[in-house]
């Protein structure tokens, strides 16, 4: 689905996150990021990723990654995700869909036998440079932190 590939270069981008803060790629200059893409906030599998995720926060930590999510969702929904489930890493709410358009994760999808346009879930893994290391988009949302750590 994303034309991105390893060793090309991150786009830059600046969105909100669930609190109404900017933030940028330029933020993790010097730094690991692993910046994930979801469809929706509280749906069974977008939950079960950012769970995962939490649930190993502290081995990415040790790994020196820091993570950031992305959906569509206004900062209210992403606020209330962030929340109920305790995610200790920030959301953009990326209603524009800027960010998600500027990663090309943006297209045909098919659920239930229904074909439409949304957010194919997909994760970059970006160096300290801003050059993408990896990029997942089989993500398997119950075992997403081992497919990224190993």
């Amino acid at each position: 689905m994303s034309t991105l590939k390893v060793g090309d270069k991150a786009p830059e981008f600046t969105a909100k996150d669930q609190d109404g803060k900017l933030i940028s790629l330029k933020d993790f200059k010097g730094k690991k990021l692993v910046l994930f893409f979801y469809p929706k906030a509280n749906t069974p599998g977008c939950t079960a990723e950012a769970c995962n995720l939490r649930d190993h926060y502290a081995r990415f930590q040790s790994a020196g990654y820091f993570l950031l999510g992305v959906s569509a969702d206004g900062a209210k929904q992403q606020q209330n995700f962030k929340s109920k489930f305790e995610l200790p890493y920030p959301l953009l709410a990326d209603e524009d869909k800027t960010v998600i358009q500027a990663y090309g994760v943006w297209g045909p999808k098919k659920f239930m036998g229904k074909s439409f346009d949304g957010i194919n879930r997909t994760t970059f893994i970006i160096d300290e440079n801003g050059i993408i290391e990896d990029v997942i988009e089989k993500v398997k949302t119950k075992e997403h932190a081992s497919q990224i750590l190993g």
